[in-house]
């Protein structure tokens, strides 16, 4: 994994971030998940009910979501991890190639009810009254070394009314921290409306 734990620190998260936030590595293999579920006693059918691995259309035969990817564990508030997010290394990616994938919805997880990085600090948001959201994993991973805990993210989607409603169960105050560019601003502008919804105080950071 190497070469992932390079393009971390590249990026300016820590070996102590990469363990403190379980960040993984996918290797860049067809069927290197494929073989490791097997051997531990995984269906493929049961890897596939829950995203890591897809049956291709041309032949039948399952190979792995996850390929060259660094991997972020998705957690429900009860600290099960219920999905996965996978960032492409940068000399893996091309045009085929989204730079970001996430665990398709399962039947254990469905994204419009899940915060990236709640499971970890919804007691810094209950203590601050205050919760920072953010797009993606990186930053939440940033954040969170510089001591800036109470920060949770929507992992690339719109924030929906289900999350706006969870937030709300540990501050009344929640601060959107967003990309400046038009899709952040526009992703702005749709979760202030979902937080006001939810009664909360909501504003957004400008960067």
């Amino acid at each position: 994994a190497k070469p992932a734990r390079d393009y971390l620190v590249s990026r300016g998260i820590s070996e102590q971030s990469i363990r403190d936030c379980q960040i993984g590595f996918a290797p860049h293999q067809w069927q290197w998940l494929t073989s490791q579920g097997a051997e531990a006693g995984h269906s493929q059918k049961s890897m596939e009910s829950v995203g890591l691995v897809i049956r291709s259309d041309k032949n039948g035969k399952f190979y792995d979501r996850y390929r060259g990817r660094v991997i972020f564990p998705i957690r429900d508030t009860q600290s099960r991890t219920v999905a996965l997010g996978g960032r492409i290394l940068p000399e893996l990616s091309d045009d085929r190639s989204p730079k970001y994938i996430n665990s398709p919805e399962t039947p254990i997880y469905r994204k419009s009810l899940i915060l990236y990085g709640l499971s970890r600090s919804r007691g810094a948001i209950r203590d601050r009254d205050l919760a920072l959201v953010v797009e993606g994993y990186m930053d939440v991973a940033r954040l969170v070394q510089h001591g800036i805990s109470n920060v949770v993210a929507t992992s690339g989607t719109a924030l929906t009314a289900e999350q706006c409603r969870l937030l709300s169960r540990y501050s009344r105050r929640v601060v959107l921290v967003f990309d400046g560019d038009s899709a952040g601003s526009t992703a702005a502008e749709r979760g202030i409306e979902g937080l006001l919804g939810a009664d909360l105080d909501a504003r957004v950071g400008c960067l």
